[in-house]
């Protein structure tokens, strides 16, 4: 044991180490090994004996094999990819951690609104780039499931005590606190995964239909398809479908799809309005309001909201919504009387400026009715840009998991309506191919109107038939059952002379309504 410790060797006991090497070269001489083995508690050693040759230096066996090349390192197109993913990441966390303050002083942005904007830039230069209706390539579809991951990482580390059951070995249950991810975020962050999921199968079931197809707009098919529609989007391909417009499936799928989009719209949105809703409103926007309703509306839109008859929807026809921004600042009027009125209701003092002349009762009757002409305006309006209460609370907001939330669920709306209006200028398309080849149809058929209207399968219901087609319609003297003689003699019936109409009771009335017009003008 001694002389093992003297050579520089250790060993377990119970451990067997045997290395043996094969030399083919005739310049070198099989080395003996040493072999420690476990025999009766007793170290065993064998002599090593060495010899070199002494005109030229060997290497040995173990320095002559080649080094073991680790996957990150091997050349080749995947450590190329993964060094670029690596410089990508650390420059999105760089980005995070300075707070978007690229010169390091500490006047960067919170870590939530850096992360908000990390999100929406990566949706932006990702989805801005689809203008047509078909499946995203697949380098950029990774690209997003890569980037977006990145991103969603930090809420795996937000997290929250809940209590929990241990049980020893001995059988005894013990109360425990253990930690999971939040409440908000374990709930919200499976569903987000889910619409995104959606939303980008819905672009791959558009893959191989060439019944519609986009064209440059420099073109000149794509002059000849512009229209009243495309000019509004100028920056998208003109959408071409056949001269007769699509087929039966092709328009039932695209309807399908338009409808499976918009309830991933509507999920994105329900999310997007209750984080926003649990976000505190900064005290700066506060401080800009007016002190009352009425200055916050304006007089008129403050009548229509406080009238005792109040009807959304009319009131919503009553306003100027021609443009973006009449409907932008219509929002955000009635945001910002919900607030004050929101205020006043919380507010004990009444010598304060914030407090309440109108009784609660009303005060929560107009809020109410506020909140239900924004619910109006969001499903009316599903592109609308944020309002300056939504832009003040994602500014001022401290909460890193709630910024995640919100701006993921936005850029998920945002994606569903881009999607939603390619289908909707397909189908557009697809309804003006169908007029022009009515209109070709009804041209070179000209004179079949008046026949077809009388067919069965005409375009006019039975009903609407006996409308139009003076020999179904019933006037009233035929409904009741009397006859027009004054008609049938070919004069006008003179004028009673204007007297005082007796009155009659119930039963006559009835009595008198089933006589005959000649009955009644005997008696």
């Amino acid at each position: 044991m001694v002389a093992a410790l003297e050579r520089g060797l250790s060993a377990s006991k119970s451990f067997n180490f045997k290395r043996m090497f094969d030399s083919s070269s005739t310049k070198q001489e099989q080395s003996q090994t040493l072999v420690m083995e476990k025999r009766d508690s007793h170290l065993v050693e064998s002599n090593t004996l060495e010899s070199q040759n002494s005109d030229s230096l060997v290497e040995s066996p173990v320095e002559s094999m080649p080094p073991m090349i680790s996957p990150l390192t091997r050349p080749g197109k995947r450590p190329e990819r993964q060094q670029a993913d690596t410089e990508m990441m650390k420059d999105r966390f760089a980005k995070l951690l300075l707070g978007e303050d690229m010169s390091g002083g500490g006047k960067g942005v919170s870590s939530a609104l850096a992360l908000s904007n990390a999100i929406t830039n990566v949706a932006a230069s990702i989805f801005g780039e689809q203008t047509k209706l078909q499946p995203m390539p697949q380098d950029r579809q990774a690209r997003w499931k890569k980037e977006i991951d990145w991103l969603l990482s930090v809420t795996d580390h937000i997290v929250e005590f809940v209590p929990s059951q241990q049980t020893s070995k001995d059988g005894i249950c013990t109360e425990i606190m253990v930690t999971r991810q939040r409440g908000d975020l374990l709930m919200n962050i499976p569903a987000l995964r889910k619409l995104d999921t959606m939303l980008i199968d819905t672009l791959d079931n558009f893959k191989g239909h060439n019944e519609f197809y986009y064209v440059s707009r420099d073109s000149e098919e794509g002059k000849q398809a512009s229209s009243a529609r495309s000019n509004d989007k100028w920056w998208l391909p003109p959408v071409k479908v056949p001269p007769g417009g699509l087929s039966e499936p092709a328009r039932r799928m695209l309807y399908f799809q338009k409808d499976s989009v918009t309830q991933v719209q509507k999920a994105a949105m329900a999310i997007n309005a209750q984080v926003l809703s649990e976000m505190a409103i900064p005290e700066s926007y506060i401080d800009s309001l007016p002190k009352n309703g009425r200055a916050s509306l304006g007089d008129s839109i403050y009548k229509s909201i406080t009238e005792e008859w109040f009807d959304p929807g009319q009131f919503l026809s009553m306003m100027d919504l021609s443009t973006e921004h009449k409907v932008l600042d219509l929002k955000n009027k009635i945001e910002a009387s919900v607030v004050i009125w929101k205020r006043k209701l919380h507010v004990k003092d009444s010598k304060s400026s914030w407090g309440s002349t109108i009784s609660l009762e009303k005060r929560e009757l107009f809020e109410e009715r506020a909140e239900t002409i924004l619910i109006f305006l969001k499903q009316k309006f599903p592109g609308l840009p944020q309002s300056s209460l939504d832009i003040s609370k994602i500014q001022f907001n401290k909460d890193v998991g709630q910024a995640v939330l919100e701006s993921y669920s936005r850029i998920l709306e945002s994606l569903a309506y881009t999607v939603m209006s390619r289908i909707e200028d397909v189908l557009y398309t697809d309804s003006l191919a169908l007029k022009q080849a009515l209109l070709a149809e009804e041209t070179s058929d000209g004179g079949r109107t008046e026949t077809e209207s009388e067919s069965p399968g005409s375009y006019y219901s039975g009903e609407e038939t006996e409308k139009l087609d003076p020999q179904y319609s019933k006037t009233l003297l035929d409904f009741m059952g009397w006859s027009d003689n004054s008609s049938k003699s070919g004069h006008k019936p003179t004028k009673s002379p204007s007297v005082t109409p007796k009155k009659f009771s119930y039963m006559e009335k009835l009595e008198n309504g089933f006589r005959s017009s000649k009955d009644r003008n005997l008696s």
